[in-house]
């Protein structure tokens, strides 16, 4: 028998040898991925963060003339120092910056509010810095959403699935001690997100946009900021652009609201194209858009946002669409990267292109059950700020050994938030064609054409629409939601929408959910058509959506949601 002081000598071992291994995985990556074939490592942040049972408290501590600095120069994007308590773990020297594209601008260009979505890189300032493991963490401010849980629901499809996606969780955000508002937190995709998924770091992460936006390259094009002189290398230059000289206005400034509407690189603007109409908003969507096409495709009137049928952005790379051999071609995916990459990684993306392109060998360059899991959530969601309306941006593109995936990103107008305004908008939302999911690509074309794909595409959406959302899954979801943050929306001091506006966007949203869901297991049982020009050709089956009003839940307001801050004020709130 062995002895009790024994046994305690070969648990010590024990555990010491499992520290040492998990410092292995860490600080090896490519022996990490040849020893454990490639599977997913366990991370500690994420029971202790992402556990959406419970809050992740979080304290910002900076200085007030800081804090205040950084929201007063967030059009720049850059990085303050802070200490942040995140739960009961002090972490100092960390980096924060607000972040996002139209809604980084929108808030920028509006007076009445400085709700940034931010972005806390814990390595920024102290070399291999986590905070248990995780390197960087997003605070997504719920902009366009009145129902503050959008991309919640979503992410949360995605890990029901299975699906390589970022864990969630929402946050009660604080700026030394102070409450200052409810946020989602999103794991950013970065290191610790691909050792989380694949056990390595040794893959080439993208993320492609054509849009120009928030400081893409180029920094203009649809929506986007003023392009800032230190990104083309003048740093002389950036006093004078924050200061408003040079011709355009200051950020948060007199007329800077109409700039960032109208803004437009010279690169995107043909010479004879006739100016558009700003006055209605943003571009309808059905309508024919594109920056670059010249006279042949000038922009509309505006209304709404692109959806299906427009055809905007994607013409160098961003919409994944295999056109030559040339790497020039695919400008938007190289300067997109996230990973330090070179001509021999970038030959390897297009190689894949072409072979999806032409349908063969699908499985040797795509993560096919990943990627048909990916269609099917994307797909279920109505998402239009993306690849399903033509808007080559809002997704990450990963390759490691010639196999490429899809990674999800940003959902906050999901569920019908491109179709505000729209002539059919709640019905195109809630019977959006499942089999035609993506008009601005032809990327998934082969697995759609492929029967046993399609099969297990339609098994996925099957189990999201009946198993997730009708047999109870998502009530728990929602009902689980708005236990944890109603007291705290309510209470937000800086919040987008009001406790009215927040209850009612979610009640539709839980409506909307359930008839998308009806109409999905109809699409695919066959009862109701499931591709675009089905449905145009035949709608007497669709589900009716007349008790849905898309605007509900909020709509993008593009630096014009003042007023509904300046009411909250009116009341006390």
């Amino acid at each position: 028998m062995i002895s009790y002081k024994h046994i305690t000598k070969i648990i010590g071992v024990m555990m010491a040898a499992a520290v040492a291994f998990c410092f292995w995985v860490m600080a090896s990556s490519q022996e990490a991925v040849e020893a454990l074939g490639g599977v997913r490592v366990p991370m500690a942040y994420e029971a202790a963060l992402f556990d959406t049972d419970e809050l992740i408290q979080i304290d910002i501590q900076m200085e007030q003339e800081e804090w205040e600095e950084m929201l007063d120069n967030a059009i720049a994007e850059e990085y303050y120092a802070c200490d942040v308590l995140i739960n009961d773990q002090k972490l100092y020297n960390v980096g924060v910056r607000p972040k996002g594209n139209t809604s980084l601008s929108s808030i920028a260009s509006n007076p009445d509010s400085d709700r940034y979505s931010l972005k806390l890189e814990f390595d920024h300032y102290v070399d291999g810095q986590t905070c248990l493991g995780l390197d960087k963490l997003i605070l997504n401010n719920n902009y366009a959403d009145a129902t503050n849980m959008k991309e919640a629901v979503v992410y949360d499809m995605y890990q029901y699935l299975g699906a390589d996606a970022s864990l969630y969780n929402y946050a009660e955000i604080s700026l030394n001690g102070e409450y200052l508002g409810v946020y989602l937190a999103l794991e950013a995709v970065e290191e610790s997100f691909l050792m989380r998924n694949y056990g390595t770091v040794e893959g080439e992460l993208y993320k492609p946009d054509s849009m120009q936006m928030g400081g893409g390259s180029g920094g203009g094009g649809f929506g986007g900021r003023p392009t800032r002189p230190e990104d083309a290398g003048d740093a002389a230059g950036k006093e004078r652009w924050q200061a408003g000289e040079d011709g355009q206005p200051a950020p948060g400034g007199e007329g800077f609201a109409a700039y960032m509407e109208g803004r437009e690189t010279e690169k995107d603007v043909p010479a004879d194209r006739e100016e558009p109409d700003f006055a209605g908003g943003m571009p309808q969507s059905g309508e024919d858009f594109n920056f670059a096409a010249g006279d042949e495709r000038k922009r509309p009137e505006m209304g709404r946002m692109p959806g299906k049928d427009s055809s905007m952005g994607g013409e160098n790379g961003a919409n994944l669409n295999y056109t030559d051999e040339e790497l020039d071609s695919y400008s938007d995916i190289w300067e997109g990267e996230v990973t330090s990459t070179g001509k021999a990684d970038h030959s390897r993306v297009v190689t894949a292109l072409r072979h999806i392109s032409e349908g063969t060998d699908l499985e040797t360059y795509l993560d096919v059950d990943n990627i048909l899991k990916y269609m099917a959530v994307h797909a279920f969601s109505v998402n239009l700020d993306s690849l399903s309306g033509n808007m080559a941006h809002n997704y990450y593109l990963y390759e490691h050994n010639g196999v490429l995936n899809i990674l999800p990103w940003d959902y906050n107008l999901a569920f019908g938030g491109m179709n505000h305004g729209s002539e059919g908008g709640a019905s195109e939302v809630v019977n959006d064609a499942v089999d035609t999911p993506f008009a601005g690509t032809a990327f998934f074309d082969a697995l759609l054409e492929n029967e046993a794909y399609l099969s297990r595409y339609h098994e996925y959406l099957r189990q999201l629409a009946q198993t997730y959302v009708l047999d109870g899954r998502f009530q728990e979801v929602y009902q689980g939601i708005r236990s944890r943050i109603d007291t705290l929306v309510e209470t937000d001091p800086t919040a987008l929408y009001s406790y009215e506006e927040y209850e009612a966007g979610a009640e539709m949203l839980y409506q909307t959910v359930l008839l998308r869901a009806e109409s999905v297991k109809g699409q695919i049982d066959g009862a109701i058509p499931a591709t675009d020009e089905e449905q145009r050709a035949d709608a007497a089956n669709l589900v009716d959506a007349s008790e849905i009003d898309i605007s509900v839940m909020g709509a993008m307001d593009m630096g014009k949601g003042g007023e509904r801050k300046s009411a909250r004020a009116a009341d006390g709130r």
